[in-house]
């Protein structure tokens, strides 16, 4: 049995912090990807991505896993949790539906004018 430790907030938060962080998360919305894929886009060096991907493995925002020679990274969804529920004590914010939002996202990110 496997044993979740929890992630601390501030973790969490710092993670989010970053713009290159959040854009990462927003390419791993739509699948898994490989280092290299998710560094193709960004003008720095991959070096720089991989300290990026390791702030978000650590966040507990990202998996990784090595696939022969090939590290490919996931999103884990779950992992903003806490972060949301820590949100909704201000009672400013509504309960984040994970789904709805994954749906918003792949719309706002898809290449394809809605269809009504």
């Amino acid at each position: 049995m496997t044993v979740k430790r929890e992630i601390p907030l501030d973790t969490v938060f710092s993670a989010l912090a970053d713009p290159t962080r959040r854009q990462i998360l927003k390419m791993l919305l739509e699948d898994d990807m490989a280092v290299t894929d998710v560094a193709e886009p960004f003008d720095v060096s991959l070096a720089a991505i991989s300290k990026h991907l390791g702030v978000l493995s650590r966040a507990g925002l990202i998996s990784q896993e090595r696939r022969g020679r090939v590290i490919w990274c996931k999103l884990e969804p779950g992992a903003m949790k806490n972060a949301s529920i820590w949100m909704q004590g201000f009672g400013q914010f509504e309960p984040v539906d994970l789904d709805a939002f994954e749906n918003f996202l792949e719309t706002e990110l898809s290449d394809e004018p809605p269809s009504d």
